[in-house]
This record gives structure tokens, sequence and C-alpha cells, in this order.
């Protein structure tokens, strides 16, 4: 997909805020319990998913994040297609007061590239 530069921009502005991680360090702390989010379309998660993610669009990531992870302090990882929107969803959970959210580096398309479980 070809990104605008205005998204591109800022979702670059971001980054210098939003920790990211690989999907190797993602694997490894989903493991141990971290919520593994994947914030893409709807029709984007049915096509498949990373094996062990729960589904929580972008579009309404703000709205019900409390009552999916209603503590703060846990960790949380995000995934979107590519890297990009999940930048911008862990910056909004951030300025929510969420303190530990990462956003998985590549998204879905390194996660598949590595052989990542999906489902």
């Amino acid at each position: 997909m070809v990104h605008g530069p205005g998204f591109l921009a800022l979702v670059e502005s971001l980054r210098s805020r939003v920790k990211e991680c690989t999907v190797a360090e993602a694997r490894v702390r989903a493991a141990a319990g971290a919520r593994l989010i994947d914030v893409r379309e709807q029709s984007e998660w049915a096509a498949g998913h990373a094996a062990g993610a729960e589904y929580l669009g972008k579009g309404v990531i703000e709205r019900d994040i409390e009552a999916l992870v209603p503590d703060k302090a846990a960790e949380i990882i995000l995934y979107c297609g590519g890297g990009f929107r999940s930048v911008l969803a862990a910056d909004a959970l951030m300025q929510m007061g969420y303190t530990n959210v990462c956003s998985m580096a590549g998204g879905w398309r390194d996660w598949t590239a590595t052989g990542a479980p999906t489902a």
C-alpha cells in the first residue's frame, strides 16, 4: 500500500514517543502474558491474524480498550498491517494513561514473513 505524505509525516512524528518491538520480541512477550491486539480492519482480521491475538480495530480502540484491558499497567502489543496504524493507536493509548504499550514494527507483514503462527 502506498501511504500519503501527510499520513507518513504523522506516524514519523509519533515514533519517538512510541515504543516499538520486533516480531520476535512480541512473540516472547505474548507468551509471557502480554496482550497482543490486532488493530487492523475487521476484514483483515477475518482473513488471518496472529495466533493468540485479540481484535480491537483502530477505529474503536479508544472507546473499547478500557473494557478489554482495564489495567493501565498491563503490557499491550499492538499490530496492524505494516506498523503504521499501530503507532497511531499506541500513541492514543498512552495519552489515555496506558504505560506499557508497544507497536510491533512491520506488523502482520513481518509476522507472516517470519513464519510466526497464524489463525
